[in-house]
């Protein structure tokens, strides 16, 4: 499963997830105008990519799975 390149771009999608993740709630503590802005369009980032990792999982299971 290690070598299939559709296993390893799903795990990277979620890689990409959890890291806009930590990047938005790390904004999310500092104060001012600018960051409150840039910590929501980091969760909209969040989201985005979030929807593409769940679609490339399925996608995964279904190609792969029995």
């Amino acid at each position: 499963m290690l070598a299939d390149p559709l296993f390893i771009i799903a795990v990277v999608a979620c890689g990409i997830v959890a890291a806009i993740l930590g990047f938005g709630i790390s904004t999310f503590g500092k104060e001012g105008v600018e960051n409150a802005k840039k910590a929501n369009k980091l969760m909209q980032l969040r989201l985005f990519a979030q929807f593409a990792a769940v679609i490339l999982i399925l996608l995964f299971v279904m190609v792969r799975g029995g």
